[in-house]
């Protein structure tokens, strides 16, 4: 027997295990990956349908609707419009039954699924199991991977299905494919054999030589040396050009990387920066639903304006320079104050500043921090101007006026152009409230609204019933302080009286009340003012339809 006869019947039938292995480890491989992938994918699905029907179902409970039929059955139509957006394919299929296999909801509205008989058992049973885990059951004759869970309020079974052949005809491609690869190989190893046996001395040892090399090092862009022009040249050859192939790979690979890494910085940089102008909560739920952008929706919010009083003539007095400074140094102050209130800063209107309170993120206590905000906002106006002070610079004198009411808040624009920003009649009113602080002489006004939702946790002051710019009604105004001196108590209770009498058109009665409060605190703007209006009203009593509401003609 000839060496070259030993080398085959040695080195073959190893290969053929090699090959045999090889094909049954890449089938099983790609079976095992296939179906981490369709459990991953259904399983992905099956969550976020979960969390949209339990969303849905949040709702109705927060809006005590649960009861109601319509509206349970429009969380229904919700979570099947929601199922429908979650299909990509033609053989993907959701549906949800009840205990009886009685089909609730499907997604499929064409050629539907029919269940046979021997079906019905399989669909009850994954009802009482209640199995959320991968499952391939036979569902109108075809065998399908589905994942699913039980939801208890409409005690419903949500099933996540596609066809198993979606999924597993690239396996079955790459079975065949192994057993063509399998047989070619077989061919070409034996005919190598031959070549090998005749030049096993040098020409292998070289081949080896250089493979060992390159294993060591790692290093892909060196090459076989081809010594002849033969099979074992062929094989040197053949080797290189994988050896280029893979090197091509391994760049691109580093490439893709790179550029990864780069595209991760650049959105975490577009992040940072567009967070200065757009709140995180806003840019996070726009990232993970980019289509949602121009949508609108009704909240009830608290809404802030804070403006600097006469800041034409401070702005007069100083350089450029000193006043971007300055403005800097009171934004900054303001801004940290307002978020960390949990509000959000709507937009700088020149030296004036626009927040609300309660979007995108609603929370139970906006209309209080709202206040509270405005509070802090007033304590630290006056830290502020003592550092003005000492630096020789002008104080600045705030009006802050907050509403709270039912507004539209939203990206308002286009797709060119948007702002995250509210908008209504309520937002108007905040604004109008600001204006009044100055009239007033108060730091800080609130709505009725407003003032009845904090009442209990700040003490108000009612301060008149005004008829604003731009409304046909007239509406109470309340001015705010975080805490009140014994002479403040009595000094407010003695002005509550007299508003009493005053709107009951006792108007000499009602003077002898404000001046009473004037006891407890001298030179107090409010009771001065209604002193002087009683004056007027005893002179020159008011018509007989006379509410009094006061008719402010300026903004």
């Amino acid at each position: 027997m000839t060496i070259k006869v030993k080398i085959i019947l040695i080195v073959l039938p190893l290969i053929i295990v090699a090959l045999i292995i090889t094909s049954i480890s890449s089938y099983f491989l790609a079976r095992t990956g296939i179906t981490r992938l369709a459990n991953d994918l259904l399983g992905f699905k099956t969550e976020e349908l979960q969390k949209n029907a339990v969303n849905q179902w949040n709702l109705l409970l927060e809006n005590n609707l649960t009861e109601q039929e319509e509206f349970v059955q429009a969380a229904k139509a919700g979570i099947l419009s929601f199922a429908q957006s979650l299909i990509k394919r033609d053989t993907e299929v959701i549906f949800a039954f009840d205990s009886e296999a009685n089909i609730t909801m499907k997604t499929q509205t064409e050629n539907p699924i029919t269940f046979l008989d021997n079906e019905i058992p399989v669909l009850k049973q994954l009802f009482a199991d209640q199995e959320t885990k991968l499952v391939e059951p036979f569902l109108g004759g075809v065998e399908r991977v589905a994942t699913g869970f039980y939801f208890e309020p409409f005690k419903w079974y949500y099933l996540v299905t596609i066809e198993k052949s979606t999924f597993y005809q690239e396996v079955n491609q790459i079975t065949n494919q192994s057993f063509i690869i399998l047989g070619a190989s077989l061919i070409v190893s034996f005919f190598l054999l031959l070549f090998f046996a005749i030049y096993l001395t040098k020409p292998l040892a070289t081949v080896a030589q250089t493979m060992r090399h390159i294993i060591s090092t790692n290093d892909l862009s060196e090459r076989v040396h081809v010594e002849y022009k033969d099979e074992t040249g062929d094989l040197a050859h053949t080797f290189n050009l994988m050896l280029s192939a893979l090197e091509k790979a391994y760049n691109q690979i580093k490439a893709y990387a790179f550029k990864a890494s780069l595209a991760e910085k650049k959105e975490k940089k577009i992040r940072n920066i567009f967070q200065k102008y757009v709140p995180a909560d806003v840019i996070n739920q726009f990232f993970a639903n980019p289509e949602a952008m121009l949508i609108g929706e009704n909240r009830v919010l608290a809404i802030l304006f804070s403006d600097i009083r006469d800041f034409t003539t401070i702005s007069e007095g100083l350089s450029p320079d000193e006043l971007v400074n300055t403005l800097n140094k009171y934004f900054a102050m303001m801004v940290e104050i307002i978020m960390g209130r949990k509000g959000i800063v709507d937009k700088y209107i020149g030296d004036a500043i626009m927040a609300f309170f309660g979007a995108p993120v609603k929370h139970t206590d906006d209309a209080l921090q709202s206040v509270y905000t405005g509070l802090d906002m007033i304590d630290a106006i006056a830290s502020f101007n003592n550092e003005q002070k000492r630096i020789g610079m002008p104080p600045f004198n705030t009006g802050i006026g907050i509403n709270y009411g039912s507004v539209t808040v939203g990206n308002i624009g286009c797709e060119k152009k948007i702002d995250y920003t509210v908008i209504g009649d309520m937002v108007n009113l905040a604004s109008r409230l600001e204006g009044l602080t100055k009239q007033y002489k108060q730091k800080l006004i609130i709505s009725e609204d407003l003032r009845n939702l904090v009442v209990d946790d700040v003490p108000c002051r009612m301060i008149e019933k005004v008829r604003v710019k731009g409304k046909t009604k007239g509406v109470n105004i309340y001015s705010v302080v975080r805490e009140l001196s014994e002479n403040q108590k009595r000094g407010w209770q003695q002005h509550g009286k007299a508003m009493r009498i005053y709107y009951d058109r006792e108007f000499k009665k009602a003077k002898e009340m404000f001046g009473g409060v004037l006891n407890f605190l001298p030179d107090d703007y409010i009771a001065l003012y209604f002193i002087e209006k009683c004056d007027k009203y005893i002179k020159t009593p008011p018509p007989p339809d006379w509410d009094g509401t006061e008719i402010k003609k300026e903004k």
